[in-house]
């Protein structure tokens, strides 16, 4: 096996995060995609006698696991790498995935309570970032997602399974807008051009959405038209939120420069187990909302009695782990290093009435050790890298009574977790919260508590 030979096979077991491993010969053949018993062809990357690392080319036979009816983009999108397996199927594979985890980190002896479903498993998300570009080389403007494996081809998603009608008619609406004006794209490669990304958010309790294109300053262009285009729309939602977002940074992704607002006001409301929150365009939330409440209720769960106890709510976000779990606790702190997601947080627990909820704009791993209250339980939610070792260390000596670790990635999880029980923990409980259907996601929940407790 040599780099850049094209080989074919027949791919082995999945593993958490959209990868697979199939033995081939005595080598073990590691691959981006690939549901098991798939017939593929594929590139070798690197290769030693042991082990070989290769990158799909095309899928040559479906696997016989591939029974569900996927939307005309699978394969071309990077999106929904297991929505030809049935639901109950993928929660089966994602449920061994995490357990395969833990027993590999010799991370045993806790009550694992199950997977639960997401409560949809299409038409579930609250918000999508798209992108300007063409689909190939001199081709029409086009808006969508990248293509799988593609820096540059852009794919448009009209038949996407994962976002509803709403969001269908504003991405083809907008492209079919800007295809008439004529207006150029913006290039990542010479960074010149117009037009970079669509944001469209939705608050799937409260009905209401925003729409924020993002451009470059390179051109003067009157977005009033723009704006009138999608007020004509016939939309189930009420567009609560026109916004124009300037954005000069070189890298591909969604900055601000200067917001206008082009109608309405610059946030929309959801609404979370009873709690009000108000969402801004660059606001932290769970893309899940149903998902979501099903999410901080096994979180809270967890907890237990915790009346008249002090929680501290980590890598909090806009707080809304930290103000649902609130209402019976005596005070809770939030940390949270992005500085406009305290801003928000704050502001949601003012509108909610929640006076005992604080939260602080820094860095954990170094804003921790300044609180003066110590916490009876620590809840932290920290993004896919997990939590700094050094936070790990600090977290642990508050000896809090339990730590609530919610997890959007199980492979940081379980280094993480080895280093809790290094300071004196124990996992008592995990569970799963499929809150991303159709993908190789899920979120993890687990309850640690003091050995000594």
């Amino acid at each position: 096996m040599k780099r850049r030979e094209i080989i074919e096979f027949e791919v082995g077991k999945m593993e958490f995060g959209g990868t697979s491993s199939t033995v081939i010969g005595k080598r073990n053949v590691n691959m981006k995609g690939g549901i098991t018993g798939q017939k593929v062809k594929a590139s070798v990357k690197k290769a030693n006698s042991q082990k070989a690392e290769v990158k799909l080319l095309e899928v040559l036979e479906k696997s016989p696991l591939e029974t569900e009816q996927a939307c005309n983009h699978f394969g071309q999108c990077g999106g929904c790498t297991i929505l030809s397996l049935p639901y109950e199927k993928q929660l089966e594979l994602k449920k061994q995935q995490i357990l395969d985890l833990f027993e590999s980190h010799d991370i045993t002896g806790f009550e694992f309570l199950g997977i639960e479903s997401s409560p949809n498993n299409t038409c579930y998300r609250n918000k999508m970032e798209f992108t300007f570009g063409n689909e190939m080389k001199d081709g029409p403007l086009t808006i969508g997602m990248h293509k799988k494996g593609r820096h540059i081809d852009i794919l448009t998603v009209d038949g996407c399974m994962l976002i509803d009608q709403d969001f269908i008619k504003i991405l083809t609406a907008t492209e079919e807008f800007f295809r008439a004006e004529g207006l150029p794209y913006y290039r990542g490669n010479d960074h010149k051009g117009y037009l970079r990304h669509l944001v469209v958010r939705k608050g799937i309790k409260t009905n209401e959405m925003m729409v924020m294109i993002v451009t470059s300053t390179q051109l003067d262009y009157d977005m009033d038209k723009y704006k009138d285009m999608l007020l004509g729309l016939d939309l189930e939602a009420d567009l609560a939120s026109v916004l124009h977002c300037l954005n000069d940074n070189l890298a591909d992704a969604v900055k601000c420069d200067e917001l206008r607002v082009l109608h309405g006001r610059d946030h929309i409301y959801e609404e979370l187990l009873g709690l009000r929150f108000k969402i801004s365009p660059f606001s932290f939330f769970q893309t899940n909302t149903l998902g979501a409440e099903k999410l901080y209720s096994m979180a809270r769960e967890f907890v237990g009695d915790y009346k008249d106890k002090v929680l501290y709510d980590l890598y909090s976000g806009t707080g809304t782990i930290g103000q649902v779990l609130s209402q019976k606790a005596r005070k809770v702190y939030g940390i949270e290093i992005v500085e406009e997601a305290v801003e928000a947080a704050n502001e949601n627990a003012k509108l909610n009435g929640l006076t005992h909820c604080e939260f602080i704009a820094g860095d954990v791993a170094k804003t921790v050790n300044s609180l003066k209250e110590r916490p009876d339980i620590i809840i932290v939610d920290p993004p896919r890298p997990g939590i700094h070792k050094d936070a790990v260390r600090d977290i642990s000596k508050f000896n809090a009574e339990e730590i609530i670790y919610i997890s959007c990635n199980p492979k940081t999880l379980v280094v993480d977790l080895q280093g809790f029980e290094s300071y004196g923990y124990e996992v008592k409980k995990v569970r799963c919260m499929d809150m991303f259907p159709n993908t190789p996601h899920c979120e993890t929940v687990v309850l640690l508590q003091r050995k000594d407790k």
